[in-house]
């Protein structure tokens, strides 16, 4: 199958392309290779995907719709895989209007496409756990209430899930939601807690921990993150007839993990002492995040295989090899 891959020099975008091209798949991928982190970091991800004949990138801007439309594979591709966003919780509130234009303007420009493209492609997009709020009933389950965001980037990927919805319900469009949860790894994101803590940790530096450390998350190692993704965008979808073709999916570990024992991981497997310092709750953040996956276990036999200790172990290797530092 042809697919088109946005958000592909991301973290989850650039491990999808690659899992995608393994199978023997062609690959369009987009991304506006932004500096919200290193371009550098995105550039490097990008470089283990160009050597594949099957292989194509264009950077490009998916708020910029009509430069969307001009792609001149548009009316070949199967399926789209829409990874691309504004990313973070805290950084929305410095920045709000960079999430308007990426991730609700971008979205909605990506729904145009696929509405308009001769196939129609199934669209498989990404949603996060920030939609579930600060919700006390965990796991969380799919159907649970999400109508209060703690956070305007958590309202605008519940507000891409609605527009979803929408057009599933106006013109058929078929589409899937997944909702990740604390997606963690080798080529991550420097700005997740896991990151900055092992770099600290390393370098000797003082650890910031909100709340003082009595927060759960339900961290979820790339390689399952990216199995749930495969699953769902190359099989066929579990669409009841007569109902809008739009599902939506948790794809987590089920195991939320308190954040001083997340902390004490990471001295494990570096094999120092992290020097901390204890601070109140950040505004944005939650206390818990687990997801109920149940119904991707039921639709696409998912099943999460790396525990958060082999995880962290095999990221802190990683960073000690890629970023130097010792």
């Amino acid at each position: 199958m042809f697919f088109l891959v946005t958000g592909v020099a991301g973290f989850i975008g650039s491990r999808v392309a690659a899992s995608l091209l393994k199978a023997g798949h062609q690959v369009l991928g987009i991304d506006n290779l932004n500096d919200y982190y290193s371009p550098a970091l995105k550039d490097a991800r990008l470089a283990q995907l160009q050597g594949n004949a099957a292989f194509t990138f264009r950077r490009m801007d998916l708020a910029d719709h009509d430069a969307l439309l001009q792609l001149p594979e548009r009316d070949d591709i199967d399926r789209v895989i829409h990874l691309a966003a504004q990313a973070g919780v805290r950084y929305s509130i410095e920045n709000p209007f960079a999430y308007a234009s990426s991730n609700l303007t971008g979205h909605l420009s990506v729904l145009e496409f696929c509405r308009h493209a001769a196939r129609q492609p199934l669209l498989a997009y990404a949603s996060s756990s920030s939609v579930y709020g600060d919700n006390t009933q965990a796991p969380f389950r799919e159907d649970a209430a999400v109508d209060s965001p703690v956070s305007l980037y958590a309202a605008t990927k519940r507000a891409d899930e609605l527009m979803s919805q929408t057009y599933a319900k106006l013109y058929g469009l078929q589409q899937i939601g997944m909702r990740f949860f604390t997606v963690y790894g080798p080529w991550g994101r420097p700005d997740m807690a896991y990151w900055s803590f092992t770099e600290k940790i390393l370098k000797g530096e003082t650890i910031r921990v909100f709340n003082g450390g009595q927060m759960k998350r339900d961290f979820t190692y790339i390689d399952d993150a990216v199995s749930g993704v495969m699953a769902i965008a190359t099989e066929t979808p579990h669409f009841e007839s007569g109902r809008r073709p739009h599902h939506i999916y948790n794809i987590g570990h089920n195991e939320p993990i308190a954040l001083l024992d997340f902390i004490a991981t990471i001295e494990r497997a570096t094999g120092r002492t992290a020097h901390k310092q204890m601070e109140p709750m950040q505004p944005g953040d939650v206390t818990e995040t687990c997801a109920d996956i149940t119904r991707m276990q039921t639709d696409y036999g998912y099943a999460p295989k790396v525990a958060l200790s082999d995880g962290i172990s095999r990221f802190v290797s990683w960073f000690r090899e890629e970023m130097l530092v010792e």
